[in-house]
């Protein structure tokens, strides 16, 4: 018990600081001279990094933020416990590995406690989880950006869809925890998005056009 202890501890706190590489604020000021906190949303992530800098800078921030996230679960598949632990509790550990890594993004201890939301780095830790469901919700977000093409509707849609996934989904609806952790999920995109809902209502949330087509690039010419 004492290894797993041990073991459990050390992969928290690597998960959090793993979270923490604030891919946004390094690339932003190594490759383009500029805190991306200070531009836009003002928030590290990948939105704020295609509003203001563009795709070739936000595809890497984003790659980079699912892969913080995603690493930070899968380590715990490699690590070491007691006979005694099950896949429940593997699974218990990987959602506390989550919630770190999603913390460590939100306030990174490399970039003085200043991040953004998270959904990149909750999207690859969840898929480190249960990939299917994190499919899922990608689909629908793909799907709810491309008619609305506000990232912020896609990102709360997706999220309100995830606990329905897992509750369908017979691998993980029968972890209480993370059926609960779903809708835990759901409810904190929301509140970490009150901000572009009043911006929603109000018509003034930025909308962001992935695939431009002729009659957008004049519309942005404008």
């Amino acid at each position: 018990m004492i290894l797993t202890i041990y073991t459990a501890t050390t992969m928290i706190v690597i998960a959090y600081l793993l979270g923490s590489i604030p891919s946004a604020v390094w690339i932003g000021k190594k490759y383009y001279g500029i805190d991306i906190r200070e531009h836009g949303s003002k928030n590290a992530g990948t939105t704020n990094m295609l509003r203001v800098l563009g795709k070739r800078a936000a595809l890497p921030v984003f790659a980079l933020d699912f892969l913080k996230g995603f690493v930070a679960v899968t380590l715990i598949e490699l690590m070491q416990y007691d006979d005694l632990i099950g896949q429940n509790d593997i699974i218990n550990l990987k959602i506390g590995a989550v919630a770190a890594a999603v913390l460590g993004h939100i306030f990174p201890i490399f970039a003085g406690f200043r991040g953004g939301k998270g959904v990149a780095t909750l999207v690859g830790a969840v898929t480190g989880i249960y990939p299917p469901a994190a499919l899922l919700c990608f689909g629908v977000w793909i799907v709810v950006l491309m008619f609305s093409h506000y990232v912020s509707l896609a990102s709360m849609i997706a999220g309100c869809c995830f606990p329905i996934f897992t509750i369908i989904s017979p691998k993980v609806n029968g972890s209480t925890a993370y059926v609960t952790f779903s809708f835990v999920i759901a409810v904190l995109l929301i509140v970490t998005h009150r901000k572009n809902i009043r911006r929603l209502k109000e018509g003034t949330e930025s909308k962001v056009y992935i695939w431009k087509t002729r009659r957008t690039r004049k519309e942005d010419k404008k």
